[in-house]
């Protein structure tokens, strides 16, 4: 195990934002984290669990010790009557391991496709897209102890999943990760690292439809399967245009993906609005609840294209803030959040909803 110094983080988050590490330990397997955890003077800083980079934006230099996660591994685990259950390393590319799973037969993960990050990130922000949250595929994970070094398992019910939420991002007072696990509720931010997840793929696949982009797709597509309906593997494909056409690639415009969640309301707080906005887009959950499109509201505040700093707005998705700068003059953490305040107070402003986002700000 190596302890490097002042490294530089600008090409390990997303957005390409220039800071860094003031201390940087990366973690191929379990054993690196014992030997961490063996030296006193390791053990008794804070840590800073960091996975592929897309979902923070960093205001500054990190000063507790980064832990850059990179264990690797895909294999098919186990399986059920009713499912495959795949498992991979914490430091595998997503999207990758979505490819890998339909080349192998095992499909259930194809809304998800060009997600950014890594696989140990997904059950922290329950990623989804599409109709398809990673809760619905997740059949549990390891991971380890940052105090004691105790190795211990979660499942779905463990891991308290949200929209956009779990308990690997809520703080909690007790001191104890694997104690805290066994109550949902708790929270094990900054107290647990992710090692390996492991998915149910169901042998019983259904597509998962219903949204407008989707469905234009299939409209527009006269290559079905001979049940008349799509393969795994065309739903996948269409994703990636779909995500392709509407999002910037993090590689050649910095980015973290969504950068706001899309607000709950009422549905008699929805049914005010559109008496306001009878064009706001909103969808209506099972629980009679409504969902609204964070980017409509954004820009119908005429946020699209704006810009603070190096900070803006996409032009094609104003759900996504930009690095204007690039890498060589490059946005700053400030800039960003310069810019998500003062969207959120626009849109507070005028519809009554406070916009929460989704990245962590370090």
């Amino acid at each position: 195990m190596l302890v490097e110094k002042n490294v530089p983080l600008q090409f390990y988050n997303s957005f390409g934002i220039v800071a860094k590490a003031l201390a940087l330990v990366r973690v191929r397997d379990e054993a690196d984290i014992a030997q961490l955890l063996a030296d006193p003077a390791l053990k008794a800083l804070p840590k800073f669990v960091l996975g592929g980079g897309s979902n923070i934006v960093l205001t500054g230099d990190v000063k507790p010790l980064v832990l850059k996660v990179e264990i690797m591994g895909k294999r098919l685990h186990s399986q059920t009557d009713k499912a495959w259950i795949v498992e991979a390393g914490a430091g595998e590319n997503w999207h990758e391991l979505v490819a890998w799973t339909l080349q192998n037969g095992y499909p259930g993960l194809e809304n998800l496709a060009l997600i950014p990050g890594t696989v140990g990130a997904s059950p922290v922000q329950n990623i989804g897209a599409y109709g398809v949250e990673l809760q619905d595929r997740f059949e549990s994970l390891d991971a380890i102890d940052l105090t004691t070094g105790q190795s211990f398992t979660l499942s779905a019910a463990q891991c308290a999943f949200g929209y956009r939420d779990s308990v690997f991002k809520h703080k909690s007072a007790a001191a104890d990760a694997a104690a805290v696990a066994g109550h949902p509720g708790f929270g094990l931010a900054d107290k647990a690292l992710i090692t390996r997840v492991r998915f149910a793929l169901p042998k019983n696949w259904k597509l998962v439809l219903g949204y407008a982009d989707i469905d234009k797709k299939m409209a527009q597509s006269g290559v079905l399967s001979p049940s008349g309906l799509p393969t795994a593997l065309q739903i996948y494909e269409w994703v990636c245009d779909i995500r392709r056409a509407k999002l910037p690639d993090p590689q050649v415009i910095g980015n973290a993906g969504s950068f706001f969640k899309n607000p709950t309301v009422s549905a008699e707080q929805c049914a005010d609005i559109i008496q306001r906005e009878p064009k706001i887009v909103h969808y209506r959950l099972a629980d009679g609840s409504v969902k609204l499109a964070a980017g409509w509201l954004i820009d119908a505040c005429g946020w699209k294209g704006k810009t603070i700093g190096n900070a803006g707005v996409y032009d094609r998705q104003a759900l996504v803030l930009v690095n204007r700068g690039g890498r060589s003059n490059p946005v700053t953490g400030g800039e960003v959040m310069t810019l998500a305040k003062s969207i959120q107070t626009s849109v507070y402003e005028r519809f009554g909803i406070l916009l929460e986002h989704e990245p962590v700000v370090v």
